[in-house]
């Protein structure tokens, strides 16, 4: 099968081609396995992080990858849930315990024993890839594979942050960082919460404009006020300077969650600027976004069919990740990215 595999961690801005084209052996299932041919990945912030070594793959060379479609074309002798043929999505979830306290309790993001997609195993920067039955989700008919890539984990990870915020039927919500899930926060907090006015900051003139478009009240740069204080601030960026500036806008009470795998050091610096009587006093709170869960997928996957949420989609090929790597990491476009490996 053709793959892009990254062999090391490297630096982007020395080394603008990471992935490596190869020809891979087709994957085999096993006893609770099912076999995809994938049709198309999402490309995620998280693959930068993996390129960069904040959070590297656990061996190399490594297909990247975590927000795969396509269709099964063979399973494990184990395996009931799916039929050659039925499609099918995998999330950033690839394997967790099953047994522990959190397991248990639906909480599997928070597994000790948790595997990641493209990172801990072969993800979908590839025709073929296998996944454990368990932790595959029947992707919804009204979705196209290509709107349904960045769902899997850009949305789901974003409805994960909203329900976190604690917001229900009405408040002040701000985005801090407007890309691919941010923009799919707004667009079904706007479908389905209409009440919660929604507030975007970005330092990308383009991104602001799109924000207006679907539906924000406000939008300024990353350091500018909005009008009022806001009761929850949901930050997607991988810098530090966001994280002070949200405990800034926010109300007495309210809550900073923070969307990222991990911050990048370039700006660390600016946690020095914290001064606890304006960021943190008045019982301000910070929660951490940690993974997704199976019920965040699914529920995500249904709750965008069920809404008509379509993310805003660039395509490119299979051996064009690289670019597609590079325009991710500059901002220039807005939107998701997508990998089209097959029709």
């Amino acid at each position: 099968m053709r793959a892009m595999i990254l062999t090391k961690v490297c630096r982007l801005s020395e080394q603008p081609n990471p992935l490596e084209p190869a020809e891979l052996p087709d994957p085999t299932p096993g006893p609770k396995d099912i076999l995809i041919r994938v049709t198309v990945c999402g490309v995620c912030h998280t693959e930068l992080d993996e390129i960069e070594g904040r959070t590297p793959p656990s061996r190399f060379p490594m297909v990247l990858g975590h927000q795969v479609v396509g269709r099964v074309v063979a399973r494990g002798e184990s395996v009931e849930r799916f039929r050659e043929g039925d499609r099918v999505g995998v999330a950033w979830i690839y394997r967790a315990c099953g047994h522990c306290v959190y397991c248990q309790s639906g909480n599997e993001n928070l597994c000790p024993q948790f595997l990641a997609t493209g990172r801990d195993a072969h993800g979908g920067y590839a025709e073929m890839m296998v996944v454990p039955a368990d932790f595959a989700y029947i992707v919804p008919q009204q979705l196209e594979d290509a709107e349904a890539a960045p769902l899997l984990c850009a949305g789901a990870i974003g409805y994960r942050s909203f329900r976190l915020t604690g917001l229900q039927e009405t408040g002040r919500l701000g985005l801090m960082g407007f890309g691919s899930s941010g923009h799919l926060v707004l667009k079904f907090v706007r479908a389905h919460w209409p009440g919660i006015e929604v507030h975007v900051f970005s330092r990308n003139p383009a991104e602001r404009e799109f924000a207006r478009e679907l539906g924000a009240i406000w939008t300024g740069e990353i350091a500018e006020s909005p009008p009022v204080l806001l009761d929850a601030i949901i930050d997607t960026t991988p810098v530090w300077r966001p994280v002070v500036e949200s405990l800034r806008h926010l109300r007495p009470g309210g809550r900073l969650v923070i969307n990222a795998i991990r911050k990048e050091d370039a700006d660390k610096q600016a946690l020095l600027d914290l001064h606890y009587p304006e960021h943190l006093w008045m019982e301000k709170e910070i929660k951490s976004v940690a993974n997704v869960s199976r019920r965040d997928v699914q529920e995500f996957l249904e709750l965008a069919a069920s809404a008509g949420i379509r993310p805003q989609v660039r395509e490119y090929p299979l051996d064009q990740a690289n670019q597609a790597l590079q325009d991710l990491r500059s901002g220039r476009t807005p939107g998701a990215k997508v990998l089209r490996i097959s029709d």
